[in-house]
């Protein structure tokens, strides 16, 4: 499978995850970027043994675009520092079916994850075992019954964009199991990691990058300059 790598250098590895691809391996034994990146380094350096390679963040199998991973132990550890501290940002770009009654809004809630059903629930106050779950969202565009939303994380829980989007009565396009409609030709989730920023772990300037869905599907509603203003709406400068 090709790699589009976004950058590389000695500490870390920016790509961009296709959707359909795991982020890491599972019981099932489908191809995963961890696994695929490990291989794809061991080739391009001719490294002999095991390559380390951390994973700093998660997407959904589903879900295409950015992601950061860690070359050597220190940037792993430096990287899920600024993971916990909340010195990580993530932007991305969705298609939902209808439109939120707020232009933008911040949404607080509770999430508790079913591990058997591989699905979350929402709350609206804490509840036990249920964790905080934070975004910030922008209507950028409206076509029709569809509308292209920024969304910023505050808080990386599992499925939470989403499960909060569907929450507010606008699930994702093409996600079934959060209540979207059936819609013909739609193959995909409509939902994209268009950045991922952080400091460096060793020489700690700001880096940022970038990557924007292909115009298939559901996106091709918007054209590329419409896709980049959405995607940076909620950015950290």
């Amino acid at each position: 499978m090709p790699i589009h790598i976004l950058f590389e250098d000695n500490q870390i590895l920016a790509v961009v995850k296709p959707p359909g691809i795991l982020s890491q391996e599972d019981d099932t034994g489908d191809p995963d970027m961890l696994t695929l990146l490990k291989q794809d380094l061991k080739e391009r350096y001719n490294k002999p043994g095991n390559v380390f390679l951390g994973l700093v963040h998660r997407l959904d199998r589903m879900v295409g675009g950015v992601m950061l991973f860690a070359k050597t132990s220190k940037a792993a550890s430096r990287l899920s520092e600024s993971v916990r501290n909340r010195d990580f940002g993530k932007t991305y770009v969705c298609v939902v079916q209808g439109t939120p009654s707020k232009s933008q809004a911040r949404l607080t809630n509770y999430i508790r994850k079913d591990n058997k059903q591989n699905q979350v629930t929402v709350f609206n106050k804490p509840t036990i075992e249920a964790k905080e779950a934070i975004l910030d969202y922008e209507v950028a565009a409206v076509s029709g019954r569809y509308s292209l939303i920024a969304v910023k994380l505050h808080t990386g829980r599992p499925h939470q964009i989403r499960a909060q989007l569907a929450h507010i009565g606008c699930p994702l396009v093409g996600d079934l199991k959060y209540g979207a409609k059936p819609t013909g030709g739609i193959n995909e989730i409509a939902l994209w990691s268009t950045s991922v920023s952080a400091p460096h772990p060793v020489s700690k300037e700001w880096m940022c990058f970038r990557s924007l869905p292909s115009g298939s599907d559901v996106w091709s509603l918007w054209t590329n300059p419409q896709l980049e203003a959405a995607s940076s709406m909620l950015s950290r400068a």
